[in-house]
């Protein structure tokens, strides 16, 4: 279900919710070409900031991209735009809930703000900032 500007309300929200494995490291090193050791080198990890290996944070914020393309608004729906703060690191294991709540709409231009958050297990917000949408339009 995809929903059009006119169905949208401030404060309505989703989210989705996925376990960030060895797998996904891997498979985005691949697509991405970032292979910052950090992210593939346990002694990198253990010698950085973080103390152990972390996920990619462009990764992390991707689930938000599934919110925003598959729930709210939904199928359809044009990413125009994102402003995010990393504010926790995220590791192989965690377990990430991406949020976004409608903050504003802009009726005449077919644009909606919305709040994002990521969450981990511990309940501790690793990124936050706001996405810029255009939903889709009525058939």
């Amino acid at each position: 279900m995809s929903y059009t500007i006119n169905q949208l309300f401030i404060g309505q929200n989703a989210s989705f919710e996925k376990t960030i494995s060895e797998s996904d490291i891997q498979q985005f090193c691949g697509i991405s070409g970032d292979i910052n050791p950090v992210h593939v080198s346990k002694l990198a990890g253990q010698n950085s900031v973080f103390g152990q290996r972390v996920a990619h944070g462009i990764l992390v914020s991707g689930l938000t991209s599934a919110v925003l393309g598959m729930q709210l608004p939904g199928p359809g729906t044009i990413y125009l735009g994102q402003e995010m703060r990393f504010i926790a690191p995220v590791y192989i294991g965690d377990t990430i809930r991406a949020e976004v709540e409608v903050a504003e709409i802009m009726l005449d231009k077919n644009i909606v703000k919305l709040k994002t958050r990521s969450i981990n297990q511990h309940n501790k917000l690793v990124i936050e900032g706001v996405a810029t949408v255009m939903p889709p339009k009525a058939d």
